[in-house]
C-alpha cells in the first residue's frame, strides 16, 4: 500500500462526485438497473477489469493480484427507491417517483473508484479482489447473487461493505462486532369471515374486527413473550378491508414486518414466528374467523466478524486521522449483505454523512435525503485499506 495513499485518493474527489451525481440523476428500481449496470460495465472495460453477468442486472468483476493469496469481496448495491424526490438539487432524479434515497448512488461511485485504483496497483496485491455490484438490495437481491455463485470461482474468504449512514455524524464511523442489523421477516395475513349488514351484526363474522384485535394482541408478543432486553418490533404496515360503511367486512388483508436482533437467531426465529401465528390463530378461533398466513423471509441478522472488525477499526483511525472517530451502532434495520455475512467473515462499516452544512440530515428513505459528498473520499480510502490490510495479513 502506497505511503501517500491519502493523497492518491484525494485525486479522485472530482470523479467520485461526478459518478455519484450521475447515478443519483438516473435512479432505477431493483432488478431494473439496466442503464446503471451498462454504465458500470463500460467503466470496468475502460480500466480493463473483466466483468461477469449475474442474475438479471447483477455484475461481478475480478481483479487478480500480482501474487497468489486469498480473495476478498467488496459489495456495492445499485437499486433506488419508489420515492418522489424533493431535494431541489440540480442533479435530482430525472425519473418521476424514483430516487436514490438510501446512499446507493454513493456506494456505486466509491466502488468504481476503488476498482480503478486497485486495477492500477494490482501487481502489489497478494490475492484477488472480487467486486459485486448488487441489484435489488431493498428486496434481498444478495441471496440471488450467492445462488449464482458470486462467493465462488474463486472462493471468497472475506467480505467488506460500507453504508453511507445518516444517523452518524459526518467525520465519524460506526463499527460494532457481532449482530449489528436485525433479522427481518415480512408477512401477509388474510382474515376471512362472513359478510353482513351492519344493522344485523349477529348474522355476520366481522373480519375487520378480528384484524383490529390481532393488531392489538400482537403487542403482547413484544412486551410479554420475550426477554425485554432483546430488541423485537412487530409492525403492521398495511390494512385493507371493507367496501362500504354499512357492510360488515367479510375479508381483511394485513401486511407488515417482524424484526429482531437476538443472540441466537437460529433458535429464536422459529419461536418468534410460532408465537406470532399462535396469537393470530387464537384471535380467529375466538371470533370464528379463518386466516391465511404467509411469512416472506427478507434477511437474517448482519454479523460483523469480531476479528475483521479490529482490522477495520485501525484502518478507520488512519482514514479520519484520529483515534476518536468510532461509534457503536446497532439497529433493527434490514440489509441483505447479511446473507454474505452469514457465509463468510464480513464487516459492514457505517460511514457518517450527517452534516447540516450539506443538508444531509434527513433519514434514509426520505424524499429530501442526500449525502455529504466528503464521505465518498473516506469510504474509498477505507475500502482500499481494508483490501490491502486483509490480503497482506492473511
Amino acid at each position: 500500500m502506497a505511503a501517500d495513499l491519502k493523497k492518491e485518493v484525494a485525486a479522485y474527489q472530482e470523479e467520485l462526485v461526478r459518478l455519484r451525481r450521475h447515478f443519483h440523476e438516473h435512479p432505477e428500481l431493483g432488478y431494473m438497473e439496466y442503464d446503471t449496470a451498462r454504465y458500470i460495465e463500460e467503466y470496468m472495460n475502460e480500466i480493463h477489469v473483466p466483468v461477469t453477468h449475474l442474475r438479471k442486472t447483477g455484475l461481478s468483476a475480478l481483479i487478480t493480484g500480482g501474487k497468489p493469496g486469498k480473495t476478498v469481496l467488496l459489495r456495492a448495491d445499485m437499486d433506488a427507491l419508489p420515492i418522489k424526490e424533493q431535494t431541489g438539487l440540480p442533479y435530482a432524479s430525472k425519473y418521476p417517483g424514483i430516487m436514490h434515497a438510501c446512499g446507493h448512488d454513493g456506494h456505486i461511485a466509491i466502488q468504481l473508484c476503488v476498482a480503478k485504483y486497485l486495477a492500477a496497483h494490482k501487481e502489489e496485491l497478494s490475492g484477488n479482489v472480487k467486486l459485486l455490484f448488487q441489484p435489488n438490495e431493498e428486496e434481498a437481491g444478495a441471496l440471488d447473487m450467492i445462488h449464482d455463485g458470486v462467493l465462488e470461482q474463486p472462493h471468497v474468504d472475506a467480505a467488506f461493505a460500507l453504508h453511507l449512514w445518516s444517523p452518524i455524524k459526518s467525520g465519524r464511523i460506526a463499527l460494532s462486532a457481532g449482530p449489528v442489523l436485525g433479522t427481518t421477516e415480512e408477512f401477509e395475513l388474510v382474515i376471512t369471515g362472513k359478510t353482513g349488514h351492519t344493522a344485523m351484526p349477529h348474522e355476520a363474522k366481522d373480519a375487520l374486527f378480528g384484524a383490529c384485535q390481532i393488531v392489538n394482541a400482537m403487542q403482547e408478543l413484544i412486551s410479554r413473550e420475550f426477554n425485554p432486553l432483546w430488541p423485537i418490533a412487530v409492525v403492521f404496515g398495511k390494512l385493507a378491508a371493507g367496501s362500504a360503511r354499512n357492510i360488515i367486512c367479510g375479508e381483511a388483508s394485513l401486511g407488515g414486518t417482524i424484526r429482531f436482533l437476538f443472540p441466537d437467531e437460529k433458535e429464536m426465529k422459529p419461536k418468534v414466528l410460532g408465537a406470532f401465528e399462535r396469537i393470530v390463530k387464537g384471535v380467529c378461533d375466538t371470533y370464528e374467523l379463518g386466516y391465511q398466513l404467509e411469512f416472506i423471509p427478507s434477511n437474517p441478522s448482519l454479523i460483523n466478524d469480531a476479528h475483521l472488525i479490529e482490522l477495520v477499526r485501525e484502518n478507520a483511525k488512519a482514514v479520519y486521522d484520529k483515534d476518536d472517530c468510532i461509534d457503536d451502532f446497532k439497529s433493527l434495520a434490514g440489509e441483505d449483505f447479511a446473507e454474505i455475512s452469514q457465509r463468510v467473515p464480513s464487516v459492514m462499516s457505517f460511514v457518517g454523512i450527517n452534516n447540516p452544512a450539506t443538508n444531509s440530515t434527513y433519514p434514509h428513505h426520505h424524499e429530501k435525503f442526500t449525502i455529504d459528498e466528503q464521505a465518498l473520499l473516506w469510504g474509498m480510502e477505507l475500502q482500499i485499506r481494508n483490501v490491502y490490510q486483509y490480503l497482506s495479513s492473511e
